[in-house]
């Protein structure tokens, strides 16, 4: 039996814990640029670990404390598989921080939507 090949493809842009891919890094380029105008005062990379159940956790790409104080948690996503998806929502709903959903946009600028 077949495989999925978008799937292989997909699963390229996973290099591990702790290591971004292509386009983390380039949010993370955008978040420093934020950090340097003020607009945020920090932001760290994989940074912490949400339990949703037992034996299920969601790690954001980015925790991101926004010039107001607030901390949010940020999350990079070229495709949403559902179990991410699914994730997503529930961490919005257990957790008082506001989650954003992050994709490249167009023009090179990115798409940042609240969960």
């Amino acid at each position: 039996m077949v495989g999925d090949p978008r799937a292989v493809h997909r699963q390229l842009g996973r290099l591990g814990g702790g290591k971004m891919n292509k386009s983390e890094a380039a949010y993370a380029a955008h978040l420093e640029s934020q950090k340097h105008a003020g607009q945020i005062l920090w932001y760290r990379f994989e940074g912490i670990k949400l339990r949703l159940a037992d034996n299920t956790f969601f790690t954001p790409d980015f925790a991101v404390i926004v010039a107001s104080g607030a901390l949010e948690l940020h999350e990079f996503k070229g495709f949403m598989e559902d179990d991410a998806n699914v994730k997503l929502k529930a961490a919005a709903s257990q957790y008082p921080f506001v989650i954003r959903l992050v994709r490249k946009g167009k023009g090179g600028a990115f798409d940042v939507r609240e969960v």
